[in-house]
């Protein structure tokens, strides 16, 4: 049986990944930080489904700041594949919290390798360290012939994530090629899901959309609506990451779909899955959104209502206009293919959080129910 350590277990990547691999027969470690509340909503359905036995997967309380910590985590566990998601990830808030990206995303990452190294598991032990378009800061002279981000692009990050992520991918490489490690660098796009943060861009439109359709809410503030980015279903992200380490060789590897969307669009997206048509108006920070017509008679949302502004607050000091991957190498070599487009994506998002709005919204008419991102 093979063994698997996950750090960021809670998150996004991590719930699906577990369950992908407790799927093949895995034996699932992970690694969540201590906290005074209950995070492990994304990650709980796992204790009581049949199929995935608990003496096959175990929590453990580390955190990426502590090497002690983590080396005691990896030598209990022995993994053959460590797969290192854990990361202050919020791009936005890189910017107020600079030292401590810089300490968990960067030399956490190292922290790791050198556990591994020190307990002499270099030959035992796959790497996996999840990377981040946000290397490349979207500069249109980075692209290949193709007008696409791959491996061969440069980098040059735009905010202290960016930055602290580069340093992750350099002591990635630098780990497999001076210790001869089968250590790799997944190059990931925006991957979105029905588990995504709330704060992210896409869960925070999702949300807002299924609750103002719902009457819970009057409107959405949102940041840089011309902003593009590369948009995949984390499920389809996670599989990829697991194909990396059954390659023949350790490489670095770009996950993207290869089709860029604005802001805007994926707005505009949200909104149709409630059969709401939306209209535009204004430009920059005075830019606005209304209801054009309301094709669902479930949801009396009023025409001409306003349902989105435009908030400075949100803007980057620096922002990243657009980013777009090329998935060729991963395509070709290892025969990955996405099994989500765009709308199916948003699809997937929506009917998910109407439905937890729903419950949200018995709560607030005075009934009793448990809010279960799952069921």
């Amino acid at each position: 049986m093979k063994v698997a350590l996950i750090t960021g277990i809670t998150g996004q990547d991590g719930s699906y990944l577990a369950e992908l691999l407790l799927e093949k027969g895995y034996m699932v470690h992970g690694v969540k930080r201590r906290s005074s509340l209950f995070n492990t909503d994304r990650i709980d359905h796992l204790y009581q489904d049949p199929h995935h036995p608990k003496q096959r997967f175990k929590l453990h309380y580390g955190d990426l700041t502590d090497s002690m910590n983590l080396t005691r985590i990896i030598e209990e566990c022995q993994p053959d594949e460590i797969y290192n998601l854990g990361a202050m990830s919020h791009v936005k808030v890189s910017f107020d919290t600079p030292e401590y990206v810089g300490n968990v995303d960067g030399l956490g990452t190292l922290r790791i390798l050198e556990a591994v190294r020190l307990l002499g598991l270099e030959k035992k032990t796959r790497i996996y360290q999840a990377s981040t378009s946000e290397l490349y800061g979207g500069l249109a002279e980075n692209k290949n012939e193709r007008g696409f981000y791959d491996e061969n692009s440069p980098f040059y990050p735009r905010s202290p994530y960016g930055v602290a992520k580069i340093y992750g991918f350099w002591i990635t490489k630098n780990y497999r090629e001076a210790y001869n490690m089968f250590a790799c660098n997944g190059i990931l796009f925006n991957h979105e899901s029905p588990r995504r943060g709330e704060t992210f861009v896409t869960r925070k439109i999702t949300r807002a959309t299924a609750r103002i359709a719902l009457g819970l809410q009057d409107k959405v503030y949102l940041g840089n609506l011309d902003a593009k980015r590369d948009w995949g279903h984390a499920k389809d992200y996670v599989r990829m990451m697991w194909m990396i380490l059954q390659a023949e060789t350790p490489e670095d590897w770009v996950i993207a779909t290869g089709e860029t969307t604005t802001v805007r669009e994926f707005v505009r997206m949200s909104f149709a899955e409630v059969g709401v048509e939306l209209e535009f108006k204004g430009k920059g920070v005075d830019e606005k959104a209304f209801v054009k017509k309301c094709n669902n008679p479930e949801y009396q949302i009023e025409i001409g209502k306003e349902v989105l502004s435009v908030d400075p607050t949100y803007f980057r000091p620096t922002e990243v206009d657009l980013l777009i991957g090329d998935p060729t190498k991963a395509k070709e070599k290892l025969g990955w293919v996405p099994e989500y487009n765009l709308n199916a994506l948003v699809k997937d998002m929506m009917t998910s959080d109407v439905k937890l709005m729903k419950k949200d919204q018995y709560l607030k008419d005075g009934g009793y129910t448990i809010l279960n991102y799952f069921e």
